[in-house]
């Protein structure tokens, strides 16, 4: 297990080297209070946050830290819990990101590396494992993608613990002391993999009585190009839970390939939360609420021969193949700028 703490540097110091007569920075002074007060979801400001929270945990402590400043989170406490094990196909990275004043935690989980052999592996290891989940309504087993679940499993118990130290009004931080308040509002997200472990987690922590304490300061869960996580069974009794169907929310970014991700060959798959498509048209593009979510990807020649399509317009061999499905759609850039909003500025100060 790899633990790493920091401390974010003050806003004040990240500033633009120009001179300006307004601060650029944070993008949004009030964000703590924001993240706070927000009761309906999805919101456009917590979107634009969590978008870019979990585009910048494919980076280091360090960075996570000082981009959630620059977003509005000054002086903030970062964790990050990692577990790789390559031979079992984990490879495990979480995020706590808690406000200076201890009241707002946001647990982000990296998702896939795009140069990444093991996590790519862990995306693709859809052999089910089958795990108890006590639904309210429909307690039974069902099957779940077997690496998203031991790559959850993998950092739980370190996570749990920092978020009860956060509860008891301490950093969530292993040596970072009393803070000045309680945890008051949790919130989760992660693009790819990460978002895939974000819902998974979700699931443990508002099925299993013991984490209720947790669970009543959790607030809203962000993902971003999201692979399903289990069967049709377990996506329906997720849907029978108020939270889970109302407050998991997740992007798909035009036809971002990953949320249609086991395809059908691996079996039957099936998302459940709520579901927003960014679709293009003529004035740039908007976001659209999904009565039905997207399902499994039915052409499998479509996922060998689609990164070697994007890679081939990199490299300007080709422009006009075109798939139902695309790797390209599912980077995280592509999420952050069509959730930035209009006049706000990114978090480089422009």
């Amino acid at each position: 297990m790899e633990i790493k703490d920091c401390t974010a540097p003050s806003y004040e110091r990240l500033r633009p080297m120009k001179a300006t007569a307004t601060p650029t920075f944070p993008v949004y002074p009030e964000l703590a209070k924001t993240l706070l007060t927000t009761k309906k979801h999805p919101d456009t400001t917590v979107a634009h946050v969590m978008a870019t929270c979990a585009g910048y945990a494919y980076s280091d402590p360090e960075t996570v830290a000082m981009i959630m400043a620059r977003m509005g989170l000054n002086d903030n406490h970062c964790q990050m819990i990692a577990q790789y094990v390559d031979v079992m196909f984990i490879s495990s990275t979480a995020f706590l990101i808690q406000s200076h004043d201890g009241k707002v935690v946001i647990l982000c989980y990296r998702g896939t590396p795009p140069m990444s052999l093991i996590t790519w592996l862990t995306d693709l290891d859809v052999n089910p494992e089958k795990i108890a989940v006590s639904f309210p309504e429909s307690p039974g087993t069902f099957e779940v993608h077997g690496g998203f679940y031991r790559n959850v499993r993998s950092t739980r118990y370190a996570i749990v613990a920092a978020l009860k130290r956060a509860l008891d009004g301490h950093s969530v931080r292993e040596d970072g002391g009393a803070v000045a308040h309680p945890l008051e509002a949790l919130y989760i997200t992660g693009h790819s993999l990460g978002g895939a472990m974000a819902s998974m987690m979700t699931m443990m922590l508002v099925t299993e009585p013991a984490y209720a304490p947790i669970v009543a300061k959790l607030r809203a869960v962000y993902s971003f190009g999201q692979a399903m996580i289990g069967t049709p069974a377990l996506a329906e009794a997720c849907n029978e839970v108020p939270f889970l169907h109302n407050n998991v929310i997740r992007y798909v970014y035009a036809n971002d390939i990953v949320p249609q991700l086991p395809p059908t060959q691996s079996g039957a798959f099936a998302h459940f939360g709520q579901e927003y498509q960014y679709q293009t048209d003529g004035d740039g593009g908007y976001w659209h609420h999904n009565a039905t979510p997207r399902g499994q990807l039915k052409k499998l020649l479509e996922l060998l021969v689609n990164p070697i399509s994007f890679l081939a317009r990199q490299v300007q061999l080709t422009r006009n193949v075109t798939f139902n499905a695309s790797v390209e759609d599912h980077l995280p850039h592509r999420y952050l700028a069509a959730l930035t909003p209009a006049g706000v500025t990114s978090e480089y100060g422009n």
